[in-house]
């Protein structure tokens, strides 16, 4: 179970064991319309941004920290363009029979900003940073399956887990899994140093960071920008019309209502991808009403799903049915019945959870994601037959993470694509994840994670998820009414490979290190 990276650029074949490295840069099938320039200066105009926001990659959240952190930083592993798991800043990685057992090569010859080497030094510290004792990252979660790393040398590190897991590479793919320096044993992550494509020169928490291209950087294939301004804004109209007036050159998260005009100007493009990008509307299953089952099954049955993807994504999407695995993802359970809008259905897990109607209050920002309010608006109407009065609280972006955000009772959410399906369950489902947004604790379901995770039968292995999918769709305290395409839009001045990742907005969120100004 070895994974090579590839520095000759000849394509190896296989999957996951040994997939092809001109994959890894970003080119199906190595093809390409035309050769990236180097040099110029651009602008990104991205949502999120908080004055809370911090360099500390267990604390990321949003587009905007989530775009500077892969512009000044490296993971171990990539998602590339074809939504495949590559090496990045790994040789190679190769699992143990069994694959309780996991050996991570680095590439020699890395340098971070400073000019200090990468070592397994810093891998090391970069993973105990998350799962060090009071730790709150969103990736402490991922790791907790580790039971010891072991230093074999200055670039190797055995990973010994708890159990076998087949998906291990896959957690190091995780925009938190950002490597950082290791100063004294403890990961530097307020330096702002990285080993990324690009120096991070300035930021301003909730406004900007500026980056300039880093001289040494260990690939010749990316980094194509002298420099990078990325722009905090929330409000998709101002990004729209930066992009239109030439203040910016990239926009992420276009309007969807007037997306079909922006198609229409000339100098624009507007690209989409598809991943698991997905919405929930998360319930608190700890606290009364939400920690009844059939309080939860009537709202699940009160959202008219086919309504939202076509008022609120325009079609971009796809309809969600209550889980977090994507139909583009591995273990995907195609045969659950698609749950549909059905307020007499609705009605009776109402009376059964001993209510004739019901007021609930439900959080959201607008800066959340385009049509964040309109889709709650269709919602509170769509629940009024069924005796839900729903109430819309609409709360400020700046502090959504920290002050709203598993703060508040019943509360919209957003999550974007992860590698597997294992990624996300254990990310927002498992009790104990940091990120358990809907404070859903159910034992039975832990334990088919975790016998999941060692299952190496395929067949097996695929029932396992299935049962996961119908477990959360049924008993679970997440309405998931859609998954959402990666809607963009770009200068046509901007050049980009012709396969993008769905992982994330913008190229998986590494367009800065991947995209150029064309020649």
């Amino acid at each position: 179970m070895k994974h090579h990276a590839d520095p000759t650029r000849r394509a190896l074949l296989g999957s996951m064991a040994a997939a092809g490295g001109l994959a890894a840069l970003g080119w199906p099938g190595g093809a390409r319309a035309a050769a990236p320039s180097r040099g110029g200066h651009v602008r990104y105009g991205v949502r999120g941004g908080s004055t809370t926001d911090s360099l500390d990659p267990g604390t990321y959240s949003h587009a905007f920290v989530r775009t500077m952190g892969y512009a000044f930083c490296n993971t171990l592993v990539e998602i590339d363009g074809n939504n495949r798991l590559q090496p990045e800043l790994l040789e190679f990685w190769e699992g143990s029979k069994g694959a309780a057992s996991w050996v991570f090569r680095l590439r020699p010859g890395i340098t971070f900003h400073d000019g200090k080497a990468l070592t397994a030094d810093d891998v090391i510290a970069t993973v105990q940073h998350h799962v060090r004792p009071g730790s709150t990252s969103g990736a402490r979660a991922l790791m907790t399956a580790i039971k010891g790393m072991e230093r074999l040398d200055d670039l190797t590190v055995r990973f010994t887990l708890e159990a076998g897991n087949a998906d291990f590479p896959a957690i190091f793919s995780d925009y938190r899994m950002m490597v950082m320096p290791a100063r004294d044993g403890v990961a530097d992550f307020a330096s702002g140093i990285g080993t990324g494509g690009y120096v991070l020169k300035n930021f301003e928490p909730g406004v900007r960071a500026s980056l300039e291209r880093n001289p040494n950087y260990w690939r010749a294939d990316r980094a194509f920008f002298d420099s990078v301004d990325i722009l905090a804004m929330s409000d998709a109209t101002s990004r729209q019309n930066a992009l239109l007036t030439g203040a910016i050159d990239v926009m992420d998260q276009a309007d969807l209502k007037t997306v079909h005009m922006l198609k229409r100007k000339s100098g624009i493009e507007v690209a989409s991808t598809t991943g698991g990008l997905h919405y929930t509307y998360a319930m608190n299953a700890e606290l009364a009403p939400y920690d009844n089952m059939d309080l939860r099954l009537a709202l699940k049955y009160g959202v008219d799903r086919e309504a939202l993807l076509q008022k609120v994504l325009r079609g971009y999407g796809s309809l969600g049915n209550d889980h977090p695995v994507a139909p583009t993802m591995a273990y995907y359970a195609a045969d659950i019945e698609q749950r549909a809008y059905d307020p007499d259905r609705a009605r009776h897990h109402l009376k059964k959870a001993g209510l004739d109607n019901v007021s609930l209050s439900l959080s959201v920002t607008d800066g959340l994601y385009q049509g964040a309010v309109d889709g709650v608006t269709l919602y509170r109407e769509q629940l009024a037959p069924v005796g839900i009065d729903l109430e819309i609280a609409r709360v400020p972006t700046d502090g959504f993470w920290t002050d709203t955000w598993m703060k508040k009772p019943f509360v919209a959410g957003i999550w974007g694509t992860r590698a597997t399906a294992d990624m996300i369950l254990s990310a927002a489902y498992e009790s104990t994840a940091a990120w358990n947004e809907s404070f859903w604790r159910e034992p039975r379901f832990d334990a088919l994670l975790k016998a999941a995770r060692t299952e190496l039968d395929e067949s097996r292995r695929a029932e396992l998820y299935r049962d996961m999918q119908v477990m959360i769709r049924d008993e679970g305290a997440a309405v998931i009414p859609l998954f959402a395409d990666n809607v963009f839009a770009l200068s046509d001045r901007i050049g980009h490979p012709e396969a993008m990742s769905g992982a994330w907005e913008l190229d998986g969120g590494r367009s800065i290190e991947r995209w150029w100004i064309k020649a």
